[in-house]
């Protein structure tokens, strides 16, 4: 699940094969006519396919001319990214 708190989407709960498909969509929503800020610190845990919904919205929002910034992602969902060598290409965090 993705809430509005502020400036920032916070995604709660887990992020796996099941939940992606549906948040991916909203972010893509998001994206399409403007930049999109999410928090991930309330996310529980995460399958392959987060790592995934992260690169399809960094495209998108390269394709968009949008910005994608991120904050509190999982240390699993970096740990995936680093097994699967794509650490360098999520977007960079916000402090």
């Amino acid at each position: 699940m993705i809430k509005r708190e502020g400036e920032w989407m916070v995604a709660h709960g887990n992020l796996t094969m099941d939940t992606v498909p549906a948040l991916f969509e909203t972010g893509l929503q998001h994206l399409a006519s403007e930049d999109l800020q999410l928090d991930f610190s309330r996310v529980e845990s995460v399958d392959s396919a987060a790592v995934s919904m992260l690169l399809g919205w960094a495209r998108a929002a390269q394709r968009t001319q949008h910005e994608l910034r991120v904050k509190g992602l999982p240390e699993d969902l970096l740990s995936l990214a680093n097994l699967y060598g794509v650490a360098e290409m999520l977007p960079k965090q916000s402090a």
